[in-house]
């Protein structure tokens, strides 16, 4: 008895019943002829999958062109959710993504976009580089528009560069998260952020600050001396806890949900209970931050609107519709768990 494996004839009227199409749509999609929508196409190719089907060749579309996606390292999982829902939106309108992730040490931004271009791409999405640090010459994306090349930017703004921005409101998340904790009753409330040259960290700070003298009362001069600046990481957290304890500290709210993981490690280790002694609260709402211990109260960041609507201008730009040369603003989601609770009298 042979131990080959065969391939099952292909049913119409299965694929069509699972696909809820006709199969004279199955049929044109299976033979790649026009007339088919692409949500539709994409129907009857899952449920290809689903039944056990290996996809005719024909099915396989070619390409529509390459298109950049520069994005900082994947251990942070904010990054790798915002990578998937731009490279599935990308890929459903018959587009290539080439990921492009930048780690310590590694390839620059710089040296990624030169070797897009090298391979020419029909554009480039640029999440949380650069544009991001107001340290950083514009000029890297004033090249690219010049060249009419187009691009899109996320999470970071630069004024001087004549392209569209999309991010998500870090003044509004910090009045949300403030509110949240002082309804609770804290009054002592600290801020864990990253470096100061950043735009979401500036923002978030000036959220803060404002939060602090609306909802407190408090100066200006005081709310700053509850601000510990460090590194967006769990260690970074870490360090941060553990200087606003001292500070006197009931709250503390963080600039990622890694490092409010990092915090509530942190004080773990000095003994201390979240929320029963402080309340923690995240900023991201990454893939799987609900089943943490305890399940983390964070800041959801837009990521599938946000994604949404800055490939749909890609996609504009592309087939040369010029658009606002702007920055989009999305507003975050408290999404509250078990990391916060009344502060304790």
């Amino acid at each position: 008895m042979s131990g080959e494996r065969t391939t099952p004839t292909i049913r119409l009227a299965d694929i069509a019943a699972h696909a809820g199409v006709s199969e004279a749509t199955v049929s044109r999609v299976l033979n790649g002829k026009p007339g088919v929508g692409p949500d539709t196409r994409q129907a009857v190719l899952a449920a290809l999958d689903v039944l056990g089907y290996e996809r005719p060749p024909r099915s396989r579309q070619r390409s529509a062109g390459l298109i950049g996606l520069v994005i900082p390292e994947l251990d942070n999982p904010i990054f790798p959710a915002y990578a998937q829902a731009i490279e599935t939106l990308l890929t459903k309108q018959g587009y290539t993504p080439m990921l492009c992730t930048l780690t310590p040490g590694g390839v620059s931004e710089d040296e990624y976009t030169e070797m897009l271009l090298d391979r020419g791409v029909a554009g480039i999405v640029f999440v949380s580089g650069l544009h991001a640090d107001t340290t950083a010459d514009p000029d890297r994306y004033r090249r690219l528009v010049e060249r009419r090349l187009p691009i899109v930017l996320i999470n970071g703004h630069m004024p001087q560069v004549q392209a569209p921005f999309f991010a998500t409101d870090d003044r509004y998340s910090m009045r949300q998260a403030l509110s949240h904790l002082v309804e609770l009753g804290h009054e002592r409330i600290g801020m864990a952020t990253g470096p100061v040259r950043y735009v979401p960290v500036i923002r978030k700070i000036e959220g803060f600050l404002a939060a602090c003298a609306s909802l407190l009362g408090e100066e200006e001069s005081v709310a700053r001396q509850r601000i510990a600046h460090t590194m967006f990481s769990v260690a970074g957290g870490q360090q941060a806890a553990r200087t606003l304890v001292e500070r006197g500290c009931t709250a503390i709210v963080c600039g990622s949900d890694m490092m409010a993981l990092g915090a509530i490690r942190a004080l773990r280790d000095e003994g201390l209970s979240v929320p029963q002694d402080i309340s923690v609260i995240g900023y991201d709402d990454s893939p799987l931050i609900a089943f943490t211990d305890p399940p983390l109260t964070t800041m959801r960041q837009p990521v599938q609107a946000i994604a949404e609507a800055a490939v749909g201008v890609l996609l504009e730009e592309m087939a040369g519709m010029t658009g606002p040369k702007d920055e989009f603003v999305f507003a975050p989601e408290l999404v509250v768990r078990g990391s916060t609770a009344a502060a304790r009298r």
